[in-house]
Order: structure tokens, then C-alpha cells, then sequence
């Protein structure tokens, strides 16, 4: 594996910190603001709905700028809102400094996998997606955590100065080791095989769909389901990290050996069970305690194992199909975004209409919706080579 790889490793547990850097202290940031905790968590919504209207077009405007440049202008930006939303006097303004932080993102996650794609050998791909994608594991492990724990000390605005000094470390570190990565050459035709690769997104959109339903919402989740506040949850968020080390360790592999459609299915088999976990323990059926805080504990390890394993399958059939063109790359960051939107709008609403524990059942009816699509859309093995060799 490329050393070098792991510089862009930096890069996404900078964003994946800073886009969820506030969970822990959703409920206090939305009582200090004034504003229902549904309410709070539309600034995620807000964040990832600009990073899929603009990551496209960025990939556009901006394909032929050297991906190592991209990665720059996104950390760049990414640090000077994170310290703006720490001093923002109103939700208002902390909504509209969110939003502009998902142009950050749409800016320089395609570019960082693309650049991952070209410092490994093709058949190593597929790990050097995961060592990239890895760097959401730190985030949930170290990133989000410290932020919990920082905020509960002092307040939520804290939380944002955790995110702008991530984005700074890995900004150094891309100034100082990542070499100079070309854009991928333009492909014959100019487009992107559409038609082939349709399922792919799909996929992407259901699989953060269901899980974004429930994390952003994790701090309601864990004082239900396991009686749990304060920097105690950070404990519970860093489970997310140890199920996305399971997640990666075994998503690599899979794609290394060009895994498809049962292991797609599997892996939403698994967030549905990890849906009716959390709503089983939102509805106290196991006594309050060490035994509730298991489970709850449990359904976070299943489904950030089920997103991580789901994940470098389908970034490298991308790769194979479009021989990692940025437009392509940026609209599955795009359809990530949407489906990170819909998780956080239907968790929201889940929240306002019927409390804590329809959140899980919102989430759980995603996952079976989407096993239900995938079963019948996604490609079958036979017809993969076929999806590859379709012309862009």
C-alpha cells in the first residue's frame, strides 16, 4: 500500500468529523438556539443537500485541476466555516454556514478517492478505497467523540473548533506529503454509462438513507434506549468506529475479490437487524442498566458494520465502470448527500410526530424497503461484466 495513501486517510476523518462534529450536543445546541431538536438536526440536512447539488457540478467545472489542488481549496474552506459556525449568534446563520460546509465536501471527497485510486495498483483498489474510506472509522472512533466530550465540557460551539483543527492537521498534511495526482484523462465520448451503473447509486442512496435515519439522532437514541447523557455518549458514538473497522476490514476484501449483488443484500440484511436492535431497545425490552446500554450498543456496532462493508464494494465497481471519472465519483457523493437527507428529514419527522422510538422503526423501514429494491435491481453476477463494458 502506497504511504502516501494514508495522507488521504487525514482528509475524510476531517470531513467525517466535522459533518457530524454536533450529534453529541444536538439536544443543547438546539435548547441554547431556541429550536427543537428536529429542527437542530435539519443542519445536516442542510449540509448534504449543497454537497449533492454542488458536488457535480464542482467535478465538472473543476476536472481537470489536479486532485491534490481540490483537496486543498476543500480543506481550506472546510476550516474557515468551522470556525465561523463556532462564533454564528443564531440558527440561522449556523444553517446557512452549514450549508456552504457541504460545498467543502463536494469539493474534495471525489477527488481524494480518485486520488486513492491512483497511487494503488489495480488490484489493490479496493483496499486503498477502504484505507480512505478508514478515515471515517477515526472520525466515529477519535473525531466525533472528542467532540462530545469538548463540548460537554465547555459548550456546543467547542465542538466546531475540534473540526476546524482537523481540517488544519490535514490540510498540513496534504500540503506537505501528498504528491501532485492529474486528473483521470476524459474518456472516449465524454459521458458516464448511465444505464450501467444506475444500480450502483441506488445502493449508495438506500444504504445512507437507512443508517443517516438513526445517527444523527444518536444522543436522543442512547438517553432512551440506555438511559445514557453527556460525554457518556461519545462511548456510544465510538462504537460506530470499532463496527466501521469490522465494516472496512471485511468490505476490502470483498471488493478486492469483485463482490456484488449477495453481498450487497447481506449487508442490508444486517441493518435491518441492526434497525430492529435499536427498536427494541428504545422500547425497553430488556431491563434499564449494563443490559439496555448492551443492546444499544449492539445496534450501533451492526449497522456501521453493514455501512462500512457496503461501501468499497460499490466505489470500486464505480471505478471499474468509469475508470474513475470525477463526474461520476462526485455523483455518488452527491447521492450519498440525498440519501443522508432523507435519513436526517425522516428521523426528524419520526421525532417530531411520535418521539425517540419511531426513529429506529423509520430506519428499519428503509432497510427493508431497500433490500426489497436491490433484491430485484441490482445487477446479478452474469450481468456485471456487462455493466463494465458498456461505453462511456
Amino acid at each position: 500500500m502506497n504511504p502516501r495513501i494514508f495522507v488521504l486517510t487525514l482528509v475524510t476523518f476531517a470531513f467525517g468529523s466535522g459533518a457530524f462534529i454536533f450529534a453529541g450536543m444536538l439536544e443543547t445546541l438546539a435548547a441554547d438556539l431556541h429550536v427543537t431538536t428536529a429542527v437542530a438536526g435539519q443542519l445536516q440536512t442542510a449540509f448534504v443537500l449543497t454537497s449533492a447539488l454542488l458536488g457535480p457540478l464542482a467535478a465538472w467545472l473543476f476536472g481537470r485541476i489536479d486532485r491534490k489542488f481540490m483537496v486543498i481549496a476543500g480543506l481550506s474552506l472546510s476550516l474557515a466555516l468551522h470556525i465561523a459556525c463556532s462564533l454564528t449568534p443564531n440558527f440561522t446563520t449556523l444553517l446557512v454556514l452549514r450549508a456552504l460546509a457541504g460545498l467543502a465536501g463536494a469539493m474534495s471527497g471525489p477527488a481524494a478517492s480518485v486520488a486513492a485510486a491512483s497511487l494503488a495498483p489495480p488490484d489493490r483498489r479496493g483496499s486503498a478505497l477502504a484505507m480512505v474510506s478508514s478515515g471515517m472509522t477515526l472520525a466515529f472512533v477519535v473525531g466525533i467523540p472528542a467532540g462530545s466530550v469538548i463540548g460537554n465540557m465547555f459548550d456546543w460551539r467547542a465542538t466546531f473548533l475540534v473540526a476546524a483543527t482537523m481540517s488544519a492537521i490535514a490540510l498540513i498534511g496534504v500540503i506537505l506529503f501528498l504528491p501532485r495526482v492529474p486528473a483521470p484523462p476524459k474518456r472516449d465520448g465524454g459521458s458516464v454509462p448511465l444505464m450501467a451503473i444506475w444500480p450502483f447509486y441506488l445502493t449508495t442512496f438506500l444504504t445512507f438513507a437507512a443508517n443517516m435515519t438513526l445517527n444523527l439522532y444518536i444522543a436522543p437514541i442512547v438517553r432512551v434506549g440506555a438511559g445514557v447523557t453527556g460525554a457518556g455518549v461519545s462511548a456510544f458514538q465510538a462504537m460506530i468506529g470499532v463496527g466501521s473497522i469490522a465494516g472496512l476490514w471485511l468490505g476490502a476484501r470483498a471488493a478486492d475479490r469483485n463482490a456484488g449483488r449477495n453481498w450487497i443484500l447481506q449487508g442490508f440484511l444486517i441493518q435491518a437487524t441492526a434497525m430492529s436492535v435499536h427498536f427494541a431497545a428504545t422500547h425497553h425490552v430488556l431491563p434499564g442498566g449494563w443490559p439496555s446500554a448492551a443492546l444499544v450498543a449492539l445496534g450501533i456496532f451492526l449497522a456501521a458494520t453493514a455501512l462500512f462493508s457496503i461501501t468499497p464494494v460499490i466505489q470500486s465497481k464505480l471505478i471499474q465502470a468509469t475508470g474513475g471519472a470525477p463526474v461520476a465519483l462526485a455523483l455518488n457523493g452527491s447521492v450519498i448527500s440525498v440519501g443522508q437527507a432523507l435519513g436526517s428529514a425522516a428521523g426528524g419527522a419520526a421525532l417530531a410526530a411520535y418521539g425517540v422510538p419511531a426513529i429506529p422503526g423509520a430506519a428499519l423501514s428503509l432497510s427493508l424497503t431497500a433490500l426489497t429494491l436491490l433484491f430485484f435491481a441490482f445487477p446479478r453476477p452474469e450481468a456485471e461484466p456487462e455493466a463494465r463494458k458498456v461505453p462511456a
